[in-house]
């Protein structure tokens, strides 16, 4: 990832120790505490926490619910430091995805993670690489007490000390773009430790975020990129706006009003495939 100083917009959530990412020439910070989960092999249907959330799960939406959460998270950056955020920012590439640590269980976890995203977002091309350098979207996985130290690494001692101050983050996610507004690389860092909630439900969040809806909103109660929501899975509601944002009508560099008039057509394709992956009635 680029120097700190490179970077031009963050999004920022303040809640204490929720999801916060910074990104690269177009950012987000974002960070997750929740309460630690045992069985750290588990897949995430296995967690009590998601399973719980997934029964009580809100799975029918009407179109403008969905248009009003695609275009809060897909346009703009919550904290702004220069450049432009009122663009489309989305891979135009195949998006390759390299585990970098020693935790065996974490990286297949992690595999899982893009496995799920890979199955439920129709046009995207999302898998793991063997090694870095196949990979443009790097996931490092740390220990806890490790995380200040990696975060200083990635974006300088400065940076990372005002994040260590105003955020205190747990995970943090980051993309670069070029002129067109297409991503072109990714960083996560991911903490180990903390549990199978806390990993799965960082590992969606940062890793989806690092794709390119990096506003979080209050605003809307269904979609992990709240401050006030936790998942620990691949909702119904975040895969309307994932397929949205991928489908290739939709291009990076649009503007609102440009997307909007492809988004009713855009729409029904998706509402189709998300019918479809999860089993919905007509």
């Amino acid at each position: 990832m680029r120097a700190p100083s490179d970077c031009c917009s963050v999004a920022v959530m303040r809640t204490p120790r929720r999801s916060r990412s910074l990104a690269t020439l177009a950012a987000v910070l974002s960070a997750i505490a929740l309460g630690a989960i045992s069985s750290l092999s588990a897949p995430a249907a296995e967690i009590p926490g998601v399973a719980q959330r997934q029964r009580t799960e809100k799975k029918i939406f009407t179109d403008s619910e969905i248009v009003e959460g695609f275009l809060k998270t897909a346009f703009g950056a919550e904290y702004h430091l220069a450049g432009r955020v009122d663009r489309i920012r989305k891979y135009d590439m195949p998006v390759r995805v390299f585990a970098d640590g020693n935790r065996p269980d974490r990286k297949a976890q992690l595999a899982r993670i893009v496995a799920d995203i890979a199955a439920k977002v129709q046009h995207l091309d999302i898998a793991m690489a063997a090694s870095n350098d196949d990979a443009n979207v790097l996931v490092k996985l740390v220990r806890d007490r490790d995380l200040n130290r990696t975060i200083a690494t990635f974006y300088g001692s400065e940076r990372a000390k005002e994040i260590r101050s105003s955020l205190d983050p747990q995970c943090l996610s980051g993309f670069r773009k070029n002129e067109k507004f297409e991503i072109e690389h990714s960083d996560v860092i991911l903490t180990v430790d903390n549990g199978d909630f806390v990993f799965f439900d960082c590992g969606y969040e940062e890793l989806l975020q690092s794709l390119g809806p990096i506003n979080d909103t209050s605003t809307v109660p269904w979609t992990m990129f709240n401050d006030n929501v936790s998942m620990g899975y691949f909702d119904i509601y975040d895969q309307y706006i994932l397929n949205l944002l991928y489908d290739p009508r939709v291009k990076a560099g649009m503007t609102v009003q440009d997307v909007k008039e492809v988004l009713p057509d855009v729409l029904v394709d998706v509402r189709a495939w998300v019918r479809k992956v999860n089993n919905l009635p007509e």
